[in-house]
């Protein structure tokens, strides 16, 4: 099994992506391990300012002894961006849009690429160049029903919202029942507050909660 299709996999069975991003390293290492110890084998790094890459580094290297994991880059928007976050052990990228020179990095790395997209005509571009999953952005304005109405006329792709996903049974189980194999979720998940006090056992205990609603709705 190639590395792709592993990711893939293991959002699949996880059916969570956290994604977070925070300008002190100690901080964004200390959140992988909250996300690692509640059960998250999946972790979006957003590339939202300058020290995401030195950060990024650093939690790869602190992420060697974490069987399992991978860590990817979320607002992948050039290909300049992407081959730095390649060289630096991305496990695959994130793009808040169709960005067809980051899917040209990716593809030659053979790095998985997860395209932001809205529309069918984008939808139907990413599944032209042969992209497998797409993060539906923003979620929260696209809704489930979005999902229900054109999953027919994508049988092969794999959708996964992001944005303004809830964490609540209800608004959890209306994108499941659409058919989407993931959702993402940042702030709903890593609360401002809980970030300011810097409480990492309850943000583990919220991973952890929302992965257990999470299987408890698929399963």
């Amino acid at each position: 099994m190639d590395k792709r299709t592993a990711i893939i996999n293991t959002l699949k069975e996880q059916g969570l992506m956290p994604l977070y991003f925070h300008k002190d390293p100690d901080t964004c290492i200390a959140l992988m391990n909250s996300l690692y110890k509640a059960g998250v084998r999946l972790i979006e790094f957003t590339n939202r300012g300058e020290e995401a890459l030195a950060n990024f580094k650093l939690m790869k290297a602190a992420a060697q002894n974490m069987e399992g994991l991978f860590i990817g880059i979320g607002t992948i928007k050039t290909s300049r961006a992407a081959e730095d976050f390649i060289d630096a052990g991305a496990d695959f990228l994130i793009s808040p849009a169709l960005a067809e020179d980051v899917y040209d990095a990716a593809y030659s790395s053979k790095t998985l690429w997860i395209p932001g997209c809205m529309t069918p005509t984008e939808i139907l571009k990413a599944e032209n160049l042969g992209v497998e999953l797409v993060k539906l952005f923003p979620g929260n304005v696209l809704g489930p029903g979005y999902v229900s109405a054109i999953k027919d006329l994508f049988p092969n792709m794999l959708f996964m919202p992001t944005g303004g996903v809830e964490t609540s049974h209800e608004n959890l189980s209306e994108w499941f029942a659409s058919g989407v194999i993931a959702v993402g979720m940042g702030s709903k998940l890593i609360t401002k507050k809980l970030l300011e006090e810097k409480n990492y056992t309850a943000i583990q205990q919220n991973a952890a909660e929302v992965l257990s609603t999470i299987q408890s709705i698929k399963n």
